[in-house]
């Protein structure tokens, strides 16, 4: 997963869809948008994490996930496993501690977007 700053994540341009937490992700047009933005108004909503799963398992979306918004360190291994691929941390978030995060643990038990099936599964 890629970690930006405020000032490092670049504006909307072409093909970026800045999808509103209250809208459905079954019913957006995905046609020619090569990079989906998911907002997290505040630390506690979480409806983009069920946006991103939506986009990636049942939408077939494999173009870019980005989360915005009050994006904390906390919230990155479940954003990863949920499908997104950049996070834009929020100002007074630590980039290098977030990437140590990200590294912790090298796999889990449950199957999450990247990895389906369960870690039971994948050794029988």
């Amino acid at each position: 997963m890629k970690l930006l700053t405020a000032d490092t994540s670049t504006s909307p341009t072409a093909g970026v869809l800045a999808l509103g937490n209250d809208q459905d992700a079954l019913s957006v047009d995905l046609q020619g948008v090569q990079r989906v933005e998911l907002h997290f108004p505040k630390f506690a909503d979480g409806r983009a994490f069920s946006q991103a799963v939506t986009l990636r398992r049942r939408r077939g979306y494999t173009g870019a996930l980005r989360a915005t918004g009050d994006v904390l360190i906390d919230q990155l291994v479940q954003m990863q496993r949920c499908g997104f691929d950049e996070a834009v941390l929020r100002a007074d978030q630590d980039l290098a501690h977030g990437e140590q995060l990200l590294r912790h643990f090298s796999g889990f038990y449950q199957g999450d977007v990247a990895q389906p099936q369960p870690h039971f599964a994948q050794a029988a």
